[in-house]
C-alpha cells in the first residue's frame, strides 16, 4: 500500500501505544453503546470509526497528519486495509453526517441508521 507523504508520516509504535489506541475504540464503543441520546451515540461511533483507522495505521507504522480532510483519507485508509468498499460508503457516510450536525446545526439522520452505523463500527472493531 502506498501512503501519500502529505497525509501520513513513518513512526514506530510500541506494543504499550498499539494497546492503548484500541482500548480507546473499546471506550468509544462502551459509550455509544450504553447511551440513550442518538447524538452521543452517533458522535462515539464515528469517533470509534476514526480511532479504528488510527489504530489500524498504527500498526503498519504509520501516524494520520492533521490536514484538511484528513478524516476523508482515513476512511479511504481502512477501506482499502480491509478489502471492503462497504466502509468507505458507511464511513464516508458517518463523516458527512458529522459535518453537516457539526458544521451546519443539522439534525443527524433516523435514529434507525445511528444503530445501524454503531452495529457497524462495532463489527469493524471485532476484526482488530
Amino acid at each position: 500500500m502506498t501512503y501519500d507523504k502529505n497525509f501520513f508520516i513513518k513512526q514506530k509504535f510500541t506494543p504499550e501505544e498499539l494497546k492503548k489506541y484500541k482500548r480507546s475504540v473499546k471506550r468509544d464503543l462502551d459509550i455509544a453503546k450504553t447511551s440513550k441520546e442518538p447524538e452521543v451515540i452517533f458522535h462515539f461511533a464515528y469517533m470509534a470509526l476514526i480511532k479504528i483507522g488510527i489504530y489500524c495505521l498504527a500498526s503498519e507504522g504509520y501516524r494520520l497528519k492533521g490536514r484538511p480532510g484528513h478524516h476523508q483519507v482515513l476512511i479511504e485508509f481502512l477501506s482499502r486495509h480491509f478489502k471492503s468498499e462497504d466502509i468507505l460508503i458507511v464511513g464516508d457516510k458517518m463523516r458527512k453526517d458529522r459535518n453537516l450536525d457539526f458544521y451546519s446545526a443539522d439534525t443527524l439522520g433516523p435514529h434507525e441508521d445511528i444503530a445501524e452505523n454503531l452495529k457497524f463500527v462495532s463489527d469493524l472493531y471485532s476484526k482488530l
